[in-house]
C-alpha cells in the first residue's frame, strides 16, 4: 500500500507540472506573431496614419497597425508620445510595467521542460528494474528472501520422514552452534540435495529449516534462471550468490534443480545452449576459486537421475537425502499433524487410516484429511467422522462417484461378474494381498474396481505373489467368458492385460525370474533422449534372445489366465454368490464377501456407505489406462530387491 500511494503521488505531481507548463506556453503559443519596430520607425509609421492602437506598458509599447499586424518597440521618456498618437487617432490602452521573473525563475522555466524528461526516464527504469518483468534487471536473481510473516513452519510440522528431518537439523544446530561441530575439525556441509518422489515433503523440509534457523534463507525455482536472452542464467546464478555471501550465514534452497542441472551434452542437439551456460556458473560458484563460506545451499529433486555427475560429487552437495514415502508409523505421525486444525469425532483413529492408505505420501495425506472435512462440512456437521475419512480415502485414491452414469441391466451385470471373477481368484490364489472391496459404481473412468490391500508395508515383492497378481487380473476377462461366452467378452478387460503382460516382461527382463533366460537383465533400453543415451546405445539381445523373451512372457500370461480359468471354473456358485450381492448392494467389503460366501445375509447400518479403490477394475470400451491412483498402493519391486 505504501509504494502504491507514493507511486500516485509522483504521477499526480507529474500530472501537475505537465498542466502548468501547459499553461505557461498556451498564453505565448497563441499570440499573433509581432514584428520589432525600432522607436524612430515607429513614430514614422505614426506620422503616416498607419497605427490603428498601441497598448503602453511603461517603456515597452505594443499594438497593432491598420492592416492587423502586430509590433513591439522600446521608447524613451516622452512626454509629448501621448499628444502625437492622439493627434493621429491612435488607440490608446495603458497596462502597470511587467516586473518580469526572477533569474532563478527563469532558469527554472527553462530547464523545466528538460528536467521533467530525466525524472520520467528515471521513474520508468526504476519501474522496470523493481517490476514483476524486470525489463532492464535479467542479470539479476529471482531469489526471494523468506521471512517469519510467509507462514512459518518448523521441524514440529514435518513428519514421518524422521531420517531426513535428522540430517538437516544438523545443518540448523551448525549455523547455531558451529563451534561445536569445528573444534573437532569439522566442516559445514555446503550443499545437501533432497531426493524423493512427488509429495513427500521435500519444499516442507525446507521451510521448516527457514523457520528454525536465524539465519537469512533465500528460495529460488530452478526454472527461475533460463530465459530466452545468452547469459542470464550465468548472470542471475552469480547474483544470487553474491546476496548469499553478503547475508552469510545463509542458506540457499532450489526448488526443482533438475531444470537447470540436467546431464550436459545431452539430447540430439549436444551443444552449449543457455541452460549449459547457467549450469556451468552454478558448479563455479558452488565449488570454484572463490570461497563461499557461511553459504549453504539446499535443492529438492525427483529425478536424480538426470542430473549432471558434476552437480552431484562431494564439494558441492555433500550429502544426498532421501525422502521416501512414509510407513505405517510415519502415514499415522503426518495424519495426526494434519489432524491438528480438524475438530474429530471419538470414532476417527489415525493409525486404522494409516493401516489403509500404504504407499500414500504426505501430500496425499493432507489431501485425504482435506477432503474429509469438505465432506462433514458439505453434510453440516460440526465434526469429522471415521466414515468421512473412508468416503475421503475412496476419492483420493479412484476420484469421485460417476451415480449420475446410467448404466443398462446387462452392463451392470457383465461390469458384477467382471469384478466377481477378480474377487474370486485374488481370494484363492496364494500369497495374494487380501480383499478390501469391490465395487460397481462407476468413479472416474472405471465401471467397477476391486480393491486389494497388503496387510503390512512391503518393499518387495516375490515371484509367487507377482504370479498370483497376474491371475487375479485375469479373473474379470475369464469370468466374462465363462458367464457370457467368449463372442461377447468385451474391451473392459484392456488395461487387466496391459498391466499383465508388462509385469510378466519386467519378471522375464529385470528381475531374472525365467529359468530359461537366468538371472540376466534383458531390458532394452529406455533411456530418455535428453540423458544422451539412446541415440548411441544399441539393443543388448540377439533376435533368438528376444524370441525367447516373448516366449516366456507369453508362458506367464497364459499360466496365470489358466490358474484363473481353473478357480472360477470350481467356484461357479461363489461367482455367482458375490455377484448377485454386488447387483444388490453395488459395493462390498472384505468382511461383506466372505459373509455371502458363507450363505450369510450382509445387514449394514442406515446409511452405511463403503466404496473402493481401483486395483484391476473392469474399464468402459475406451482402453486408457486403469483408475487406480498413479504409483499404484505398493512400491514397485526393484531390480535385486
Amino acid at each position: 500500500m505504501n509504494n502504491f500511494g507514493k507511486n500516485l503521488a509522483l504521477w499526480i505531481i507529474i500530472g501537475v507540472l505537465l498542466v502548468a507548463l501547459f499553461n505557461l506556453f498556451q498564453g505565448s503559443s497563441t499570440r499573433s506573431p509581432h514584428v520589432s519596430r525600432a522607436f524612430s520607425d515607429f513614430l514614422a509609421e505614426v506620422e503616416r496614419g498607419q497605427v490603428s492602437e498601441v497598448t503602453i506598458q511603461g517603456h515597452n509599447l505594443s499594438g497593432h497597425f491598420t492592416d492587423g499586424r502586430a509590433f513591439t518597440t522600446y521608447a524613451p521618456n516622452d512626454p509629448n508620445l501621448v499628444d502625437r498618437l492622439q493627434s493621429k487617432g491612435v488607440r490608446i490602452s495603458a497596462a502597470p510595467p511587467d516586473e518580469g521573473v526572477s533569474g532563478l525563475l527563469g532558469i527554472l522555466i527553462s530547464w523545466f521542460p528538460m528536467l521533467l524528461f530525466i525524472g520520467v526516464w528515471i521513474f520508468f527504469m526504476r519501474q522496470m528494474q523493481s517490476g514483476g518483468g524486470k525489463a532492464m534487471g535479467f542479470g539479476k536473481s529471482r531469489a526471494r528472501l523468506l521471512t517469519e510473516k510467509v507462514g512459518r513452519v518448523t521441524f514440529d510440522d514435518v513428519a514421518g520422514i524422521d531420517e531426513a528431518k535428522q540430517e538437516l537439523e544438523e545443518i540448523v544446530d551448525f549455523l547455531k552452534d558451529p563451534q561445536k561441530f569445528q573444534r573437532l575439525g569439522g566442516k559445514i556441509p555446503k550443499g545437501v540435495l533432497l531426493v524423493g518422489p512427488p509429495g513427500t515433503g521435500k519444499t516442507l523440509l525446507a521451510r521448516a529449516i527457514a523457520g528454525e534457523a536465524n539465519v537469512p534463507f533465500f528460495t529460488i525455482s530452478g526454472s527461475d534462471f533460463v530465459e530466452m536472452f545468452v547469459g542470464v542464467g550465468a548472470s542471475r546464478v552469480r547474483d544470487m550468490f553474491e546476496q548469499g555471501k553478503k547475508n552469510a550465514p545463509c542458506i540457499i534452497f532450489i526448488d526443482e534443480i533438475d531444470a537447470v542441472g540436467r546431464h550436459r551434452g545431452a539430447g540430439l542437439g549436444g551443444g552449449n545452449d543457455e541452460r549449459e551456460q547457467t549450469l556451468n556458473q552454478l558448479l563455479v560458484e558452488m565449488d570454484g576459486f572463490e570461497s563461499n563460506e557461511g553459504v549453504i545451499l539446499i535443492a529438492a529433486t525427483n529425478r536424480p537421475d538426470v542430473l549432471d555427475p558434476a552437480l552431484l560429487r562431494p564439494g558441492r552437495f555433500d550429502r544426498q537425502v532421501t525422502v521416501p514415502n512414509p510407513d505405517i508409523l510415519g502415514r499415522e505421525k503426518i495424519l495426526k499433524v494434519h489432524m491438528r486444525k480438524v475438530p474429530l469425532s471419538p470414532d476417527v483413529d489415525a493409525r486404522t487410516i494409516a493401516r489403509g492408505t500404504p504407499g500414500f505420501s504426505g501430500a496425499d495425506l493432507a489431501n485425504l484429511v482435506n477432503e474429509a472435512a469438505l465432506m462433514a462440512a458439505r453434510k453440516g456437521r460440526r465434526v469429522v467422522a471415521m466414515i468421512e475419512f473412508e468416503l475421503a480415502k475412496d476419492k483420493v485414491m479412484m476420484g469421485a462417484e460417476r451415480r449420475s452414469m446410467v448404466m443398462t441391466d446387462e452392463e451392470k451385470k457383465l461390469t458384477a461378474y467382471h469384478e466377481a471373477g477378480h474377487a474370486i481368484v485374488g481370494m484363492n490364489m496364494p500369497a495374494h494381498d487380501p480383499l478390501h472391496k469391490v465395487t460397481i459404481i462407476p468413479r472416474g473412468r472405471a465401471l467397477g474396481v476391486t480393491m486389494s490391500l497388503p496387510e503390512r508395508d512391503r518393499y518387495s515383492l516375490s515371484k509367487k505373489e507377482l504370479e498370483s497378481k497376474i491371475a487375479s487380473m485375469f479373473g474379470g476377462r475369464v469370468a466374462e467368458e465363462i458367464i457370457f461366452g467368449k463372442e461377447n467378452v468385451t474391451t473392459g478387460a484392456s488395461n487387466d492385460i496391459h498391466q499383465a503382460t508388462n509385469m510378466a516382461r519386467r519378471m522375464v527382463t529385470e528381475w531374472g525370474m525365467s529359468e530359461k533366460l537366468g538371472p540376466l537383465r534383458y531390458s532394452d533400453n529406455e533411456e530418455e533422449v535428453f540423458l544422451g543415451h539412446s541415440v548411441t546405445q544399441r539393443k543388448n539381445v540377439s533376435d533368438a534372445t528376444a524370441k525367447l523373451i516373448d516366449e516366456e512372457v507369453r508362458n506367464l500370461v497364459e499360466t496365470g489366465e489358466r490358474r484363473a480359468r481353473e478357480i472360477l471354473t470350481s467356484h461357479l456358485d461363489d461367482l455367482h454368490a458375490i455377484a448377485k450381492g454386488l447387483l444388490e448392494h453395488e459395493t462390498l467389503n472384505g468382511e461383506e464377501v466372505k459373509a455371502l460366501l458363507r450363505g450369510e445375509p450382509i445387514v449394514r447400518d442406515s446409511g452405511d456407505d463403503n466404496t473402493a479403490k481401483p486395483s484391476g477394475g473392469r474399464r468402459s470400451s475406451v482402453p486408457t489406462t486403469d483408475g487406480a491412483r498413479p504409483g499404484g498402493l505398493e512400491p514397485e519391486p526393484q531390480p535385486g530387491a
